[in-house]
């Protein structure tokens, strides 16, 4: 697996290229919020550590035909759940310290 440094960009270009879609993809992923891109003397990158969340996005639209506004939707929602997880986890833990 190849080390990527934190702050690491990938031009948009060559990622669309490498995964033969079209730059309109991402920016249609940037106007709903759902990445960001960094414009660079007018070049697009992409920050690295986003490219797992990228590629599951555009397999749900290349693959499953979900729209942009659904992939929104669907984001939202992992994001939600993602969270409550989380709270759940905490709470987990404090009742363990109750029930000790």
């Amino acid at each position: 697996m190849m080390h990527m440094a934190n702050d690491e960009m990938i031009p948009a270009q060559e990622f669309c290229s490498h995964h033969n879609i079209e730059i309109s993809f991402i920016q249609s992923l940037q106007e709903y919020g759902l990445v960001e891109i960094a414009t660079i003397e007018s070049s697009q990158f992409i920050p690295a550590e986003r490219l797992p969340e990228i590629e599951k996005m555009m397999r749900m639209h290349y693959e499953l035909n979900i729209n942009i506004e659904g992939i929104d939707v669907i984001t939202q929602l992992l994001k939600q759940m993602e969270d409550m997880q989380h709270e759940m986890n905490a709470m987990q833990n404090r009742l363990k310290l109750f029930e000790r």
